[in-house]
């Protein structure tokens, strides 16, 4: 597991992938903090590491990166720590448009493709 706080380079990425899932990479971004957690078998595994490191639950968000596909479908947005009732969120996934589009740029900004 690793908090990436500056770049990622698209080749780790995929490195990562291979070794675990073959074609994702399970993340957790911080919203707040735009910071992102990567490279475990659960998201919740990464939102407990951002959480140690100071991060607050009602920032943390469950994607899974594709290191392989290009264009909108390289972050999927589905994740069981996502299912927030009291947010507003119930489902995995992220039902705010612009919190979505606020992780994208997350992603955007801390990994390099």
């Amino acid at each position: 597991m690793k908090i990436i706080t500056e770049i990622l380079l698209s080749g780790e990425l995929k490195q990562m992938a291979a070794a675990t899932f073959g074609n994702l990479v399970k993340a957790v971004a911080d919203v707040d903090r735009e910071i992102i957690a990567v490279d475990a078998e659960l998201h919740s595994d990464l939102e407990a590491l951002l959480l140690e490191n100071g991060s607050k639950q009602e920032s943390l968000w469950g994607i899974n990166l594709y290191p392989e596909i290009q264009g909108e479908d390289f972050v999927e947005f589905d994740s069981m720590i996502n299912m927030r009732p009291s947010l507003g969120n119930r489902s995995c996934g992220v039902e705010d448009k612009e919190l979505r589009k606020k992780i994208i740029e997350i992603v955007a900004k801390r990994i390099k493709r």
